[in-house]
């Protein structure tokens, strides 16, 4: 099966064009570091295998995303490569390009986003770029699906009828042109390399990319390995980068034409000086993340919530009931069936129209270009604890989830900086957790649901800050790191885009539903009627009463005094999601309408926030945890992040509930 390698910078389209390509859909996000793993699919209507490599800047790889585009190229053996660049950044994009056109695989570059150039001051004569490029350009918008059914047909032309492989020479200094000379005759004579390959190689080598000097050791190649000390002296690095902006200006200077700017651009840059201005720049932020959740809960997702659960905890649960009863079901059964897996997993379903309003959302901001706004604004704020907005991006990410948001650091180039910001993300409320917030604002703060909810979304990030902070002196980081993002055009967002947008995020809730969730629900189920000595009646005889009761005192300065209430918090260490399942279990309600109202004698508004405090902040679940051990590859890391989360957590709680209990 032939293959395509998609590459290219990031935030030039790459995975929509991967998406249109293939009718397969992978995160878009419109900003850097989205895709942090390879993505296959296949060419549609053909048998054409297509990989979504991760956005690169360079083949030099800092970042661990970036390590798999050029191993890739090492051992994945591509029969094309499109080269995905945005139309409008080719100045920088072409040094990527050129890296690419060295390789001596076939390359078709893409002229993506190319309507956002045509808005501007100046265009490119396409034949000369592929002339002077020695290689085949089509200009494509993936957004609006311009030319990618060009595009595609071209790549089945190209691998119908495969080209022989033409590298691109770049005429370099000449003393390091006469070190690829000598290295590559000797790679190709000693190691059996092809000219191109051997080529390619060397001028890798002397760049000093370490994948590719790793690769040299890995594999003895002695004309290199001997001669890097005098590579490195003569500074080579610096001289290929200087001679390939020469060619790249020289080239664009010669295919570079005249164009009259629309008002689009125009509108983007006076929205811009509004949104990413110094000063109002986080007040809109925070006024956007505001209107948020007000759709999510007051004007849009809390009322289909509501129609939803009054379906699952009247006729759904009604019905089941019946129809087990003329079945003739064990009561055993039949308590398990309504009482558990369908008043625990509806309980949890009937916040779906909530999370999915707010993912819907986060899709638009995403898909209107504002995320890299935002990543561009609090890179201000992150630069006073010692990291940047590449940073915020993995913590952006883990509002939908914490185990994409901590798979996302790899985009950060700094170990330190990683390791800080792997830490630091299970702090951010993923939407796991609105479930349960949605109970307690329901039942304490009808009035101002939005408002609540965004303070603790807010907390976590100024407690992320925090920890931030204190973990840049403690690991004694000195410096930050550059951040670089490009800003995209302000588009309309596409209804598929935010639809598939929305069910990508969500899913994973749905999932969970129908997998943890139930096994969760089930299993405090059976701890709620069954005591060391067989199954019971009484719920405080249980094994689950006997357990939360052993705890409360731990939890009774919280402003905690139910065991129910402890017991649900244990299974949230599963799964966040499974709280509000439990909760509904344990109290044997049929829905959230009748667990809402017996909040009132149970909490007062104080203890209901504490405890929201505790919820947000304490122990991340098991898949959060795994990621953790997985991305550090360290069980130390993992452990400190459990124990130091639940410290932190109980600790904030007990200040706010302790301390407000002086005032009210």
């Amino acid at each position: 099966m032939a293959t395509v390698a998609l590459l290219g910078n990031p935030n030039t389209g790459k995975t929509t064009l991967f998406n249109e390509l293939t009718d397969k859909y992978a995160y878009v996000g419109n900003w850097t570091g989205v895709t942090v793993e390879k993505k296959m699919g296949t060419l549609r209507h053909t048998k054409i295998a297509v990989v979504d490599l991760p956005g690169v800047y360079s083949l030099n790889p800092i970042t661990k995303d970036e390590s798999v585009a050029i191993e890739y190229l090492l051992h994945g053996d591509p029969d094309l490569i499109l080269n995905v660049t945005n139309a409008s950044q080719l100045k920088r994009n072409l040094l990527l390009t050129i890296e690419l056109l060295e390789f001596g695989t076939p390359v078709i570059i893409a002229l993506n986003m190319i309507d956002d150039l045509n808005r501007t001051n100046v265009t490119y004569d396409l034949p000369t770029l592929a002339q002077r490029l020695h290689c085949q350009l089509k200009a494509t918008n993936a957004r609006n699906k311009k030319g990618v059914a060009q595009l595609r047909d071209g790549l089945v032309a190209s691998l119908t009828e495969l080209p022989p492989a033409t590298a691109l020479h770049i005429t370099y200094p000449t003393l390091v042109e006469q070190g690829i000379t000598q290295a590559a005759k000797k790679l190709v004579a000693d190691h059996g390399m092809t000219p191109d390959f051997a080529r390619w190689l060397t001028i890798q080598f002397m760049n000093q990319n370490q994948t590719i000097r790793a690769y040299a050791q890995a594999h003895d190649l002695t004309p290199l390995l001997q001669s890097a000390p005098f590579y490195d002296a003569q500074n080579f690095e610096n001289q290929i980068f200087t001679t390939r902006l020469t060619f790249i200006e020289d080239t664009l200077t010669a295919a570079r034409r005249q164009n009259t700017p629309t008002s689009q651009s125009e509108l983007t840059n006076k929205i811009d000086r509004w949104v990413t201005n110094p000063i109002l720049g986080l007040p809109i932020f925070v006024v956007i993340f505001y209107l948020m959740f007000k759709l999510s809960f007051d004007w849009i997702g809390t009322p289909l919530s509501d129609g939803l659960n009054a379906l699952l905890s009247g006729p759904v649960s009604h019905g089941a009931n019946s129809l087990l009863t003329s079945l003739g079901a064990l009561p055993f059964l039949k308590s398990l069936i309504v009482d558990g897996v369908i008043a625990g997993v509806g309980g949890v379903l009937t916040f779906m129209p909530q999370i999915f309003v707010l993912f819907a959302c986060i899709s638009i901001l995403e898909d209107s270009g504002y995320m890299a706004r935002a990543a561009l604004v609090t890179d201000r704020l992150m630069q006073m604890i010692g990291l940047n907005g590449k940073s915020f991006i993995p913590l952006i990410i883990g509002f939908g989830c914490n185990v994409t948001g901590i798979m996302a650091t790899r985009t950060i180039e700094q170990p330190k900086e990683r390791l800080i910001t792997t830490l630091i993300s299970p702090f951010m409320s993923c939407s796991a957790r609105l479930p349960i917030y949605s109970l307690f604002v329901a039942a304490f703060f009808a009035r101002n649901q939005a408002l609540v909810v965004l303070s603790i979304y807010f907390l976590g990030i100024a407690v992320a800050l925090i920890m931030a902070k204190i973990y840049q002196i403690a690991f004694k980081v000195k410096g930050n790191s550059n951040f670089m993002i490009e800003l995209p055009q302000y588009h309309l967002p596409r209804p598929d885009i935010i639809l598939q947008g929305t069910w990508d995020k969500g899913k994973g809730f749905v999932k969970k539903a129908g997998t943890i969730i139930f096994a969760g629900t089930v299993l405090i189920w059976l701890l709620s009627n069954l005591s060391f000595h067989g199954p019971v009646t009484d719920i405080d005889q249980s094994l689950a009463a006997d357990l939360g009761r052993w705890l409360l005192p731990v939890f009774a300065p919280l402003g905690v005094g139910s065991w129910e209430i402890v017991s649900a918090l244990l299974t949230g260490i599963m799964a966040k999601e499974v709280i509000s399942s439990s909760m509904i279990v344990l109290f044997h309600f049929t829905g959230r309408t009748a667990l809402v109202a017996t909040f009132a004698n149970l909490f007062t508004p104080l203890s209901a926030y504490a405890l929201l405090v505790f919820i947000l902040l304490y122990i991340p679940c098991f898949s959060t945890l795994a990621t953790i051990k997985a991305e550090t590859g360290s069980t130390k890391w993992t452990i400190y992040s459990a124990v130091s989360s639940f410290v932190i957590a109980y600790g904030l709680a007990f200040l706010i509930y302790q301390v407000g209990s002086l005032f009210i």
